[in-house]
């Protein structure tokens, strides 16, 4: 690896700390001033300085980006515990389902709109590339915010994990669509369901019979670091095994936290417990912040021709208006709607999977998604992301002043 990628690396770490420190003192959450740093660096160019240039493509930086997300979902399934998300998995199934089917039809809407011309397939799949929620920026608001335990997070943590399945199936049934002309067979349809369900029960077998005797055994041993080895271990298996069953890694990576959200450890020859969250801590604050740099560094600002631009803020218009009307599936309870809706909103590499599979496909020898699309559908995924967290910041401290004892 060059000395240059380790300058970048090193730029990105320490900007994305005073970013966040000028967010902070701005009254903002961090992540806010991490997504602006990005794309300060990722368009320098602009202003003929070529530092940067391709530096979110290197391999490298993706790697420890993605790593740093799945590091972050880890956490925040630390934070969270199963008895809560079981007792919000109604709410969280019919915020999901609403959250695919509203952006799915509002995407066809405007695509057919603007784009009348084009392949039925192409309606579909600017639909489906709205349909999918990325919660990493969510949930680095609100643990920025120290709203992990609200019922809004527990209600979108539950409809992210939710949402990430059903978006596997209409990924499914799109692609086929697109090109074979056809509705994928029950069989395929049955083998998506059937691994993601498979999944998320083992992880869940794992951490009730297999983890607890794992975390005993390596409390004895003496090598300095063994139990954030282990978390770390634990966490990127169930993200690999969960990359392996078509879902995201960062499902997971959230699931590995999720089942080890009671484990307290004693390190050998210490005399007190220390809760997984203090070791992993330090590791996420590190981590975390390379991807929001990288995510902000994915926008680019110059040569944007004024048809994408249209078709990208008609496109997050209604991904906007699509996740906030997922808020109304909240029934009952303490849970407030529109917090839920704004943390249902970005869109973040999920959307650019969606888009990237499309534009793989081709369609009477072009590429489904030409390069005007793509950079439409990439300029609203980056729009959702830098708009959501001042918003969610500003309800979720609203509802917290309006009740501040709810838990």
């Amino acid at each position: 690896m060059s000395y240059e990628v380790w300058l970048i690396l090193a730029a990105m770490i320490l900007a994305a700390k005073l970013g966040g420190e000028v967010a902070v003192r701005l009254n903002q959450p961090s992540v806010l001033g991490e997504l602006c740093v990005g794309i300060v660096l990722g368009n320098l160019n602009l202003l003929g300085i070529h530092t940067f240039d391709g530096a979110a493509e290197l391999v490298p930086v993706e790697f420890l980006a993605e790593l740093g997300v799945v590091l972050l979902l880890f956490e925040v399934g630390l934070e969270s515990t199963l008895t809560e998300m079981r007792a919000v998995a109604p709410t969280s199934g019919l915020v999901a389902i609403i959250g695919v089917v509203a952006p799915i039809g509002l995407g066809y809407g405007v695509s057919l709109w603007l784009l009348p011309d084009a392949p039925v397939s192409l309606h579909l799949f600017i639909g489906a590339t709205l349909a999918a929620t990325s919660v990493g920026i969510t949930a680095r608001v609100l643990k920025d915010l120290n709203a992990m335990a609200r019922p809004e997070t527990r209600v979108i943590l539950g409809a992210a994990v939710i949402d990430d399945v059903l978006g596997l199936i209409v990924l499914a049934v799109v692609a086929s669509i697109a090109e074979f002309g056809a509705m994928p067979g029950p069989l395929d349809l049955t083998r998506i369901i059937g691994l993601a369900a498979g999944f998320l029960i083992g992880a869940l077998l794992l951490g009730a019979y297999v983890m607890p005797g794992v975390f005993r055994f390596a409390s004895r041993l003496r090598t300095q670091g063994v139990l954030a080895a282990v978390a770390i271990g634990l966490c990127l298996l169930l993200a690999g095994i969960s990359g392996a069953a078509g879902l995201a890694p960062i499902v997971g990576a959230f699931a590995a936290g999720l089942i080890l959200d009671e484990v307290h450890v004693r390190p050998f020859g210490r005399k007190s417990a220390h809760d997984l969250t203090e070791i992993i801590g330090p590791i996420v604050a590190v981590m975390a912040p390379i991807f929001f740099v990288r995510t902000g560094m994915m926008v680019k600002l110059g040569g944007i021709g004024t048809e994408p631009l249209f078709l990208a803020l008609a496109l997050t218009v209604v991904a906007v208006i699509g996740k906030l009307v997922s808020g109304l599936g909240v029934r009952g309870g303490t849970a407030d709607r529109l917090t839920v809706g704004i943390g249902m909103i970005p869109r973040g590499e999920v959307g650019l999977i969606f888009a990237n599979v499309g534009a793989g496909i081709t369609f009477e020898g072009e590429p489904l998604i030409a390069a005007g699309v793509y950079a439409a559908i990439v300029l609203m995924v980056m729009a959702t992301t830098v708009v959501t967290p001042p918003w969610l910041a500003q309800r979720i401290r609203q509802v917290m002043r309006k009740q501040p004892d709810v838990a």
